[in-house]
């Protein structure tokens, strides 16, 4: 009986492997943009300069990357790693971890939005598998404050393939059994307050920003912080930006979000559409000089 069970978690484990590996959408883009980014070196004489961007769904959704590559060809070569779901833990190990890897960018550029910055946590489904070494995970656990149950859970989503998606498995599965379940998660998004900063938030705001712009001056790249319009958010980025400039990280806000309307926005209001992806890419590609 106990070999039948052996039998059947490594089997299952395996199809889990291989469905993550051969049919996940997601887990494909971002181990091919993580490969990508790890061969991010210094530009020679007259060659576009290296540039990581990283970020969440506000910028897989907000930046059209194909577009502002050819907006900024003479100048940029760029490496976006987008994760949605993600924020300052998945950043930062992601990005200890390309460094580790070898890549030697030129500039790192950051999403700078309140509640990404903020948050106490990691995504469990990817990070834990292409964000973080084994020697990471510990130091993650400790970050977080894990308990013993969490600890174990983040070491089995690194180790194995079904631990890391199951959750995934259960959405997908939601999605297509309930009806409207889209809606209703549009709706949970819609009820999510933004952060506001008040004194201990800064503090916090302003050791990780600290802690990011070492990482990157560390390697030799320049950190710069970049805001998607976020609606609602005006008050928390001129908070952010004052920290940062008071740390000598350099801000951009490449379009303000008084200036677009509803349309422009996912049915979400917090994602930019299409249209809304166009003009923020093409105010990124304005700007972009001030990358170098």
């Amino acid at each position: 009986m106990c070999g039948i069970s052996f039998a059947f978690l490594i089997a299952l484990e395996g199809l889990s492997a291989y469905m993550l590996k051969h049919h996940s959408v997601t887990y494909r883009r971002v181990s091919q943009q993580l490969n990508r980014a790890v061969g991010a070196r210094p530009a020679g004489p007259g060659e576009p300069a290296s540039v990581v961007m990283i970020g969440n769904s506000l910028f897989l959704e907000g930046v059209q990357v194909d577009r502002l590559q050819e907006l900024t060809s003479k100048r940029l070569r760029i490496y976006p790693i987008f994760l949605e779901a993600t924020g300052y833990y998945d950043w930062l190990y992601g990005l200890r971890r390309i460094f580790r890897l070898g890549a030697r960018p030129q500039v790192v550029v950051v999403q700078l939005e309140a509640n990404s910055l903020l948050w106490n946590r990691v995504r469990t489904e990817y990070s834990p598998m292409l964000f973080f070494d084994t020697p990471d995970l510990l130091h993650v656990s400790s970050d977080l404050g894990l308990g013993h149950t969490a600890e174990s859970s983040l070491l089995l989503a690194h180790w194995s393939a079904f631990s890391s998606t199951h959750s995934i498995i259960r959405t997908q599965i939601l999605r297509h059994t309930i009806p409207h379940f889209t809606d209703l998660f549009t709706l949970l998004i819609q009820a999510q307050r933004p952060t506001t900063l008040g004194p201990d938030t800064e503090e916090v705001a302003e050791a990780r920003l600290k802690t990011l712009r070492d990482l990157c001056e560390a390697h030799g790249a320049k950190m710069i912080l970049l805001a998607p319009p976020v609606p609602s958010s005006e008050n928390a980025v001129r908070k952010l930006i004052s920290i940062a400039q008071g740390i000598g990280v350099s801000t951009l806000v490449p379009i303000d979000p008084n200036t677009l309307s509803a349309r422009h926005y996912e049915p979400d209001v917090l994602h930019l559409n299409s249209e809304g992806a166009a003009l923020f890419t093409y105010a990124i590609a304005r700007i972009s000089d001030q990358f170098l």
